[in-house]
């Protein structure tokens, strides 16, 4: 079983390169049993490894400084430094230089996997057209970050729900567990230097988030300012599982930071690195926001579009490769990203149901 054989490397070399949260791991291994979308979201080690030989005619497209584990449910909202609501991609843990096929293949999958659970209405000959549509307007025109304001209210109310929901927020964020021994210093360094004010007491707290990145050490600090609930969190980072099976490529640097500053962004102030830690502030409208909190009004193809423009924009931060990419685009046949993404999904239905069953049998 390649699944089981690829997740136990996966986590020997996260065991080598930090201190893993085994419990958390525990929990990963049990979400990503739930449903095919959970399970290709925690499993980036394993589609990197798969996509070359299964997507050929696609792999050797150009490179670019790509996010590589994109998915439908890696959306959200930040603030920026002018205190307006932005949305784009807010998660780069395995960027890296990559084809830019890979990024819009696996955000196809991810739409076409999670369709049935979240309940979309768009096919997925219909979704990659509208990727690819945003896409290629965003490279054609030099990009342009999503603010919420009137030139984008149908993104806001497809992903701002309102305050009715900030006191459910704070409550599961008080609800977390309290951690309870010594965080490294660079974490406390790391969440203190993202603090609004010097000294300010906080409380730590031990959440649980996302799927891919659960089992990497992960700390929140909850406290007051002003009279206002903060929260910040930071995150330890690793170089991307791609680096470990691109031979040519022998750099083991971490790119997050690098991402951010390439790409057309307006960026959240909060949002930094240190010595390996990625530091953010949590708030009812800054977080990951799943496919399933979509308001009513959502128009799934136009979310699509807007997702492959933002796809764009990170792209964007490899401007020596824009002119090639649109070329390499214009050569495809106009279903090629469709065909690439229907093999990902069913090479991912397989490893989900052998994983199901596996884990149903006690094999780990």
């Amino acid at each position: 079983m390649k699944i089981f054989k690829a997740t136990r490397k996966y986590e020997k070399w996260l065991r080598q390169e930090l201190g893993v949260f085994e419990d958390d791991l525990s929990f990963k291994a049990r979400i990503m049993a739930e449903n095919p979308s959970a399970f290709l979201r925690g499993t980036f080690y394993r589609w990197i490894r798969l996509w070359p030989d299964i997507c050929k005619k696609i792999a050797d497209a150009p490179v670019v400084l790509s996010v590589g584990d994109l998915h439908a449910a890696n959306f959200g909202t930040w603030r920026d430094e002018k205190d307006r609501l932005v949305w784009g991609i807010n998660d780069f843990d395995e960027a890296e230089p990559l084809p830019y096929t890979l990024d819009l293949t696996r955000l196809a999958a991810s739409v076409e996997l999670a369709s049935e659970l979240q309940e979309l209405r768009i096919g997925l000959e219909e979704a990659c057209e509208a990727i690819l549509e945003g896409y290629e307007r965003s490279l054609e025109s030099g990009g342009k970050p999503f603010i919420l304001n009137d030139e984008n209210e149908w993104l806001r109310k497809a992903y701002v729900q309102g305050g009715k929901l900030a006191d459910e927020y704070w409550r599961k964020l008080e609800q977390s567990p309290d951690m309870e021994f010594e965080i490294p210093t660079e974490a406390r360094i790391a969440l203190e230097a993202a603090l609004p004010a010097k000294g300010l007491e906080y409380r730590l707290k031990h959440r649980l988030a996302g799927v891919g990145s659960l089992g990497r050490p992960r700390y929140t600090a909850l406290a007051t300012f002003e009279s206002e609930r903060i929260a910040r969190e930071t995150k330890r980072l690793l170089a991307s599982a791609a680096m470990r099976v691109n031979k040519k490529h022998k750099d083991t640097g971490i790119y997050y930071e690098e991402v951010l500053a390439r790409a057309v962004r307006s960026l959240d102030p909060v949002v930094k690195v240190y010595e390996g830690w990625v530091v953010r502030r949590l708030a009812p409208d800054c977080h990951r926001i799943e496919l399933s909190e979509l308001g009513p009004q959502r128009d799934e193809k136009l979310m699509l579009r807007a997702m492959g423009w933002e796809t764009g924009n990170i792209h964007l931060g490899t401007p020596n490769a824009i002119k090639a990419v649109l070329k390499d685009l214009n050569d495809r046949k106009k279903d090629w990203l469709a065909k690439a993404a229907g093999k990902m999904v069913k090479a991912t239905l397989k490893d989900w149901e052998m994983w199901r069953k596996g884990l149903f049998l006690g094999i780990k």
